[in-house]
């Protein structure tokens, strides 16, 4: 600054110089802000527990407090003739198809009729004018219970009396792969268990149903599968999925299918019933009741493999417990048997898996489903045949892994990028952390935390590995399909899809595809409702790639509509003309002009859709090309364990993941941190207990999520950018991988901290002694 300027500065006489302001991030690769960010950190964000109507009633729903028992009666009387009350439905009062269920299977009822199958299932629903007279009215209904023994135990299930009319199995899958006859120089054996984890959704379930002049009703409802939950709650109102709308309220987190129909479907019921708006908001102890959770698994391994290291068969069996009612066990069992070798080349393997009910809670949708519990065990495996070898743990796994080209033993052809030996080599060759000092200033690094038990010289540090792979999209022979309409007027882009935001980012996905493809800055998502045609369900990266190719197929239409004009005008093809920074211009320079000097007034708008290719069922040796696509991450843990208490702290995780392209990379880093966080949580905290089928501590008190004092340094030390050809944008999904991998990483690095097998997720303490200690 010169002298006369400093002067003129200091005497107020100074001209003000206006800051340049940041440019707004645009289009794909940048790191868009989410569009509802400012409304949720303003606590304006429309969740259903806030909504209201006139002439409001409120639902209360009762649910049984054993696991298995005879309902003998059921008496309401008392609970109708409570002041306030309007209305008690129970089995009787509905009116159509009483079974509801996904994954293609109706099995469960909307309430429980002759048999209660598991603690917490509905059995009646109440209206009233206050929430607390509905809680003691639903209080106040006599059931009458013939307690019976409950089944909980999966493996006694193959011989107990039958719990459902459709029997105690749900799927059997039997893999046949190679020479059954093929051995190895090395064999090891393990046993695996991993425990019921449940979603934890931030916001519990709530809702509110509205009747309709037509005989119909609105459900508004946190859904991640709209058109699904109101074909459901159709044929069981006896109504036409026309007369059934469902509007989708703000999601509070998801990781799945999130949402509990036991009382979604009492709730539409009950304002049918009473002409009335009915609104229930479920308790965080309902919510553990109602929704389901990840299947407890039961793994039994045995790798062969060479004096190299080189697995030469996988025998396995794996046993999932379905709780009372089949929900999406069948596509679970499914991924499970498939990934039961993981990301690893195995030219023999011979897996029996199956899916059965027991009387224990609901399992259904949890990131990452089958491929986790699998993930686990297959590592742990790896990490045997290292031992028995004297070998580095990551080599033995670097001899094995799959490539681009390789076969999967459901005889599928990985035909998708997979770089997993880059993935590895990138977490085995990143810098370790720092060792902790000795020293009383640093104890806050001990396990257990500040002022912990433990002692400093009893720690011991080990390093892990975890690398998981997933499938993206529905497989089998589902039909992914998605429709979105884009529409253009006075400048501003709409986007209409029933893809649901659960969190996963879609919404600004699609803001970000039509400013790519129109150049236009302003781009509303409209609002997700059933009169829009199906998008499916919000799980499996699906919205990423089906949702988001129909929205950019249907903008690149809307684009051929704005510059044939001009291309016509200037006799070229469209094709020639190129859409930049809100400019059009010709590959000549002749033609330059703003999208919205061409837009001059014009509505333009077009509707399309995307459906990937098809796939098929396993058959009966489990062989097939049932996957559209699959992702991969590897992940390397290093833990600090306290070999006399077991306590455990995870002190880094570097992660290396294939992502096709990053389309947002604040919102992609997010999404792998969080799925890693969560992937902490199963390995040493999150277990919902049962025992006899009894749901303990329903609650977050008692369901131990990580926090963010548990979370550990998470290093994304490489992201791998090779497109999927065949997926629009050729991005992967990135959230449910990182769940697969982190888990089987930090037990990989217990093992190698204290010599123990560790064999069960999460990791007990008793788990994490040392051998000798």
């Amino acid at each position: 600054m010169s002298n006369d300027a400093a002067t003129a500065e200091a005497e107020g006489t100074a001209e003000t110089v206006t800051p340049v302001p940041e440019p707004i991030p645009h289009g794909l690769g940048a790191s868009l802000p989410p569009a509802d960010a400012r409304a949720k950190t303003e606590g304006t964000f429309p969740y259903a527990a806030d909504l209201w109507a006139e002439g409001l009633l409120w639902a209360a729903v009762l649910r049984s407090p054993h696991p298995h028992a005879r309902i003998v009666s059921i008496d309401t009387t008392h609970a109708r003739e409570m002041p306030g009350v309007r209305a008690v439905v129970t089995h009787e009062d509905v009116p159509g198809t009483p079974l509801h269920g996904r994954g293609g299977h109706a099995d469960r009822p909307v309430f429980a009729a002759d048999v209660v199958r598991h603690h917490g299932e509905p059995l009646a629903a109440v209206a009233a004018d206050h929430p607390d007279t509905a809680r003691m009215a639903a209080a106040a209904v006599i059931v009458e219970y013939e307690v019976l023994d409950p089944v909980t135990d999966p493996e006694q299930a193959f011989e107990a009396e039958p719990l459902h009319p459709d029997g105690n199995l749900i799927r059997h899958i039997p893999l046949r792969h190679g020479d059954p006859e093929a051995a190895g120089e090395v064999v090891v054996d393990g046993l695996y268990r991993i425990g019921r984890q449940d979603p934890a959704p931030i916001g519990a379930e709530a809702g509110l149903a509205v009747p309709r002049p037509d005989g119909g009703v609105e459900l508004y409802l946190a859904s991640t599968d709209p058109h699904g939950d109101r074909d459901i709650a159709a044929a069981c109102y006896g109504l036409s999925p026309e007369q059934v709308k469902i509007v989708v309220t703000g999601v509070p987190g998801a990781t799945a299918d999130r949402e509990d129909q036991g009382f979604q479907l009492p709730l539409g019921l009950l304002a049918l019933k009473t002409g009335c708006p009915v609104k229930l908001t479920a308790t965080r102890e309902e919510s553990f009741l109602g929704h389901t959770h990840r299947h407890p698994t039961l793994l039994r391994y045995r790798h062969h493999a060479d004096a190299e290291g080189r697995v030469v068969k996988v025998e396995a069996q794996i046993l999932l417990d379905a709780g009372a009612y089949a929900d999406t066990s069948s596509d679970a069992l499914a991924a499970a048997v498939a990934f039961a070798c993981g990301p690893y080349v195995v030219p023999n393997a011979f897996i029996e898996g199956w899916a059965v009910r027991t009387n224990n809670p609901p399992s259904g949708h949890v990131r990452g489903e089958g491929a986790m519990q699998v993930c686990a065990a297959y590592e742990a495996q790896m990490d045997k045949i290292a031992k028995k070898l004297g070998l580095d743990p990551a080599e033995v796994r670097l001899r094995n892994v799959l490539a681009t080209g390789d076969v999967l033993p459901t005889g599928q052809t990985v035909t998708c990028p997979a770089p997993v030996a880059e993935l590895l080599q990138a977490v085995r060759d990143f810098p370790l952390p720092a060792l902790p000092k000795d020293t009383p200033e640093d104890e806050w690094l001990l396990p257990g935390g500040p002022e912990g038990a433990g002692e400093p010289g009893a720690v011991r540090r080990g390093v892990g590995y975890g690398i998981g792979m997933v499938h993206m999209l529905g497989a089998e022979g589902a039909d992914e399909v998605s429709t979105a309409t884009v529409k253009v007027q006075n400048g501003v882009a709409t986007v209409l899809c029933a893809a649901v935001e659960t969190g996963q980012g879609f919404t600004t996905l699609a803001r970000q595809i039509v400013q790519e493809t129109l150049g236009v800055d302003e781009v509303h998502v409209a609002p997700v409702d059933t009169d829009q045609p199906p998008a499916g369900a919000g799980c499996r990266g699906r919205h990423t790639w089906v949702s988001g190719g129909a929205v950019e197929r249907a903008a690149k239409m809307v684009r051929t509509q704005l510059l044939q004009p001009l291309a016509h005008q200037f006799g070229m093809s469209t094709e020639l003309l190129q859409i930049a920074d809100g400019k059009i211009t010709s590959y000549d320079g002749v033609l330059s002009t703003t999208v919205a000097e061409a837009l001059d007034g014009k509505e333009l708008w077009a509707t399309a859709q995307c459906r990937p290719h098809p796939t098929e069922p396993l058959d009966e040796a489990g062989q097939g090309d049932a996957f559209v696509g699959m992702a991969f991450c590897a992940i390397r843990a290093v833990v600090d364990v306290d070999i006399e208490i077991g306590s455990v702290r995870v002190v880094e995780l570097a992660v290396a993941q294939d992502v096709g392209r990053v389309l947002n990379p604040a919102q992609l880093t997010a999404r792998i941190e969080a799925g890693v966080t969560q992937g902490v949580g199963i390995a040493l905290t999150e277990n919902l207990r049962t025992p006899r089928g009894l749901i303990r501590h329903p609650d977050l008190t008692g369901y131990a999520l990580p926090t963010a004092l548990d979370t550990p340094d998470i290093r994304i030390v490489k992201l791998v950018e090779e497109r999927d050809v065949v997926a629009p944008f050729g991005a992967k999904a990135v959230s449910a991988v990182p769940v697969v991998a982190s888990p089987a990483a930090v037990a990989s690095a217990v093992r190698a901290a204290t010599g123990r097998p560790v064999n069960r997720l999460p990791i007990r303490p008793q788990a994490a002694v040392a051998t000798g200690t």
